[in-house]
């Protein structure tokens, strides 16, 4: 058995958490804020959003604009676009980062070891042969090869540029 190792996301699962949802906040706020919030793309009724503690660089999440963390509550429209707003950004990240392959899921409720439980969200997490390696093992350090912000304006740049 494969193990994906995150041992960097301590920070995010021992961290205080703040005050409201994150999604929430990212779903609300204006075009002028997507960088800082690191928005990829805003769609009618979800959004596109890069993982603050990736398992793997270019890890994105997909979530309905809605608050609510039931996947049978979603609506036609949401879950569609939460379907089309996945299919073209594995895509973008396949030509923009070569990925070789792709983890993609949710993970509904606390014990299903949901971070977010209360706000639905899809993870795209990008996968290349040999992406564990013996950093996570003997030295409890993951390599993530580029910052969030220049990723962010890499697949952005991409996804603006017409590419499907």
């Amino acid at each position: 058995m494969e193990r994906l190792w995150a041992p960097w996301r301590m920070e995010f699962i021992a961290g205080e958490k703040p005050d409201g949802c994150f999604l929430c906040e990212a779903a609300q706020a204006g075009a002028e804020s997507d960088r800082e919030l690191l928005v990829l793309e805003r769609g009618e009724h979800a959004f596109v959003i890069m993982n603050r503690y990736p398992y793997n660089n270019g890890h994105l999440l997909v979530a309905p604009k809605r608050h609510g963390g039931e996947f049978c509550e979603m609506t036609v429209e949401e879950s569609a676009e939460v379907m089309a707003l996945s299919r073209r950004w594995q895509r973008i990240i396949r030509e923009v980062m070569n990925a070789e392959g792709f983890n993609l899921g949710m993970n509904l409720g606390r014990c299903a070891g949901a971070g977010v439980a209360d706000h639905l969200h899809l993870h795209i997490v990008p996968r290349w042969s040999g992406d564990t390696n013996f950093m996570p093992v003997v030295s409890d350090t993951h390599v993530v090869p580029q910052a969030l912000l220049e990723l962010h304006d890499r697949l952005r740049a991409h996804a603006e540029g017409g590419a499907e």
